[in-house]
């Protein structure tokens, strides 16, 4: 069985809507709503939606949709942190469970498909995390992807945490995980916040797997329009004209 978690507990100030986040329209529709349609066509069993900021206003706007389960992250304290809302409803699960954020629209279900994919050798060979990267021509604001001398995934280390070396560097997390759920869950109870944010990163999680002796891979299998996140109303307007250029764009 497939699991997910899709986080979607955010305010997104810069946006500025009093709306949570994921609710801002692109097209017409709140954006968490490209998203669960991506998630649901790639096959997608279980789907489990990490709310906070007017957490009763996504629940409302999600309830057409049957299925869903809901996580409470009561304190906005991290991308780690809202995964850790999750533990309950995943600590029964052997199997894989995709992370991704609610406030990325241009998710397409193949890409997520591709991590699933790349999950499947024998058990012996199974990674415990699998991250989708894409290369970027701009990578201002996104956590870089930092191989070994081997190019083995190695870290991602966040903007506002990284050197001025790698911040040189263009392959970029684009928060589209997929763990082996035992790993995740025994991961997040070593999650620090000593970073820049006082945040419980979950970019953290992939480096400490790695750091343990366990299998990470890094795949650039991300499509260009994957690249667009939506941070302030400048970046969703840029997003509705590609949406509006491209017919690969989940829908409803």
């Amino acid at each position: 069985m497939k699991y997910a978690v899709v986080m979607a507990a955010g305010k997104g100030t810069r946006m500025q809507s009093d709306l949570p986040k994921v609710l801002y329209p692109i097209l017409g529709r709140p954006m968490i709503e490209y998203v669960l349609d991506a998630v649901t066509q790639a096959g997608i069993d279980k789907i489990i939606v990490v709310v906070g900021y007017r957490s009763d206003l996504v629940r409302e706007s999600l309830a057409h949709r049957s299925g869903l389960l809901f996580a409470e992250q009561t304190e906005q304290l991290g991308t780690g942190h809202a995964v850790m809302a999750c533990g309950d409803m995943l600590r029964d699960h052997s199997g894989s469970v995709l992370v991704v954020a609610g406030d990325c629209p241009m998710i397409q279900a193949d890409s997520i498909q591709k991590l699933f994919t790349a999950y499947l050798p024998p058990v012996a060979d199974r990674p415990a995390c699998i991250l989708g990267t894409i290369y970027k021509d701009n990578p201002t604001g996104l956590g870089r992807i930092v191989r070994d001398s081997a190019g083995e995934f190695q870290a991602i280390v966040e903007e506002k945490d990284a050197s001025p070396e790698q911040k040189l560097i263009t392959e970029v997390n684009m928060s589209y995980y997929l763990f082996h759920t035992p790993d995740l869950l025994e991961v997040l109870t070593h999650l620090q916040t000593n970073n820049a944010q006082k945040e419980y990163y979950l970019t953290d999680s992939p480096g400490m797997l790695r750091a343990q002796g366990k299998r990470v891979l890094a795949l650039p299998i991300l499509k260009p329009v994957e690249s667009l996140g939506i941070n302030t109303v400048a970046e969703a307007e840029l997003a509705e004209r590609a949406m509006g250029e491209t017919s690969t764009m989940p829908t409803a």
